[in-house]
């Protein structure tokens, strides 16, 4: 006999089947994917809070209008916001930091089909109501602040993101790998007051240990750590201790995990689980409120730049940094990667709704409360 309880096991037994099975959802991909975790990107403001549109340093790059196709890797790539942001300092610092913001926002203008330029957290909102990409103007440095009024100036500019320091030190405080770390100076205490007051974010993942403390005691607002991993995990100078990710997670900050190999493992293999690994080191320390994603690349990643361009990125930095064959790592290096990640999560056991809260919801939260 067909009864209405019998209907309602069946569709429940054929909505699990669906839920369980794998599909070659992409016609460019050949990775299938659960159509759980189909629904959930569907559904999840995914924020990338370290996702350069591109690495690529050519002028070619952003001088004009892209083409269909990667117009349709965007569309298709399921991030609704990536926080695009660089790294300048130096002599030129200032010069080069206008030219970043003027290049990438003109590149977003003409591709407007595509992308949509974020002034306040509403816009990422928007964005994905409209199935547009929004995107995040940010900064890895903050030498381009000569004085604390500067932050207003690059702030009506379009600027909601400043990392404090880069890897050096600079008139601020100290980054990771510099050899000693005086803490935030008198100038940088200045500085982050002044973000605070106009409402843009500060971060933190390149700092020094004590320049982060320093940082995060002095801000009256949450800040963020955009890209960066768990130093219990392993021993690397750019990654953060547990006392700073408690210390920022107590103020209400989120800290996101990046997939860059070196950041992740100091050893082979080195895969999407390990990445994970570091989700749930934050998660066990702080709650699943503290944590987001910070992917530290563009859709492509790292080992796709052009050889003389990554030749070049290779050779700036320290030997500390500990770069291995690979900077990238498989799953996690394809304009696909959120949906292996959404995967991982699924298969370590997190429900869907802490899986919403990792993709984008944490950083939702935080950009909501602490941009004006």
């Amino acid at each position: 006999m067909i009864t209405r309880r019998s209907v309602l096991k069946s569709a429940a037994a054929a909505t699990a089947m669906i839920n369980l099975g794998q599909y070659q959802a992409f016609a460019d991909s050949p990775t299938k994917y659960s159509a759980k975790t189909m629904k959930t990107v569907e559904r999840a403001i995914v924020i990338d809070m370290l996702g350069p549109l591109k690495i690529n340093f050519a002028p070619e790059a952003y001088a004009g209008r892209m083409t269909d196709a990667e117009a349709e890797m965007f569309r298709t790539c399921g991030i609704t916001a990536f926080h695009n942001s660089i790294g300048t300092g130096g002599p030129s610092a200032v010069e080069d930091t206008l030219s970043f913001i003027a290049a990438w926002q003109g590149y977003v203008a003409r591709n407007s089909h595509v992308f949509t330029q974020v002034n306040t957290a509403v816009d990422i909102d928007r964005a994905k109501a409209d199935r547009k990409i929004a995107v995040i103007t940010g900064l890895q440095n903050s030498e381009h602040f000569r004085k604390k009024e500067d932050v207003k100036a690059y702030y009506q500019l379009g600027q909601r993101c400043s990392q404090l320091t880069y890897n050096t030190q600079n008139l601020l405080g100290s980054g990771g790998t510099e050899r000693v770390d005086g803490g935030l100076s008198d100038f940088g205490v200045e500085i982050v007051n002044a973000m605070n007051e106009v409402g843009m974010l500060v971060d933190v993942s390149h700092c020094g240990d004590k320049t982060t403390l320093d940082a995060i005691e002095v801000s009256p607002k949450p800040i963020a750590i955009t890209h960066s991993n768990c130093r219990a995990i392993f021993n690397h100078p750019r990654l953060k201790t547990d006392e700073a990710i408690q210390k920022c997670a107590a103020k209400g900050g989120v800290m996101g995990i990046t997939g860059v190999r070196m950041f992740v493992r100091d050893k082979e293999p080195t895969t999407i689980e390990h990445i994970v690994d570091h989700i749930d080191h934050v998660v066990k320390l702080v709650g699943i409120e503290h944590v987001g994603i910070g992917s530290d690349a563009d859709l492509n990643g790292y080992d796709d730049m052009p050889p003389d361009q990554l030749k070049m990125l290779r050779g700036s930095y320290k030997a500390s940094y500990g770069f291995r064959d690979k900077i990238d790592i498989e799953g996690f290096d394809h304009p696909k990667k959120v949906f292996d990640l959404t995967e991982a999560l699924y298969r370590r056991g997190y429900s869907e709704q802490n899986v919403l809260a990792v993709l984008g919801g944490n950083f939702r939260r935080l950009l909501g409360s602490t941009w004006i």
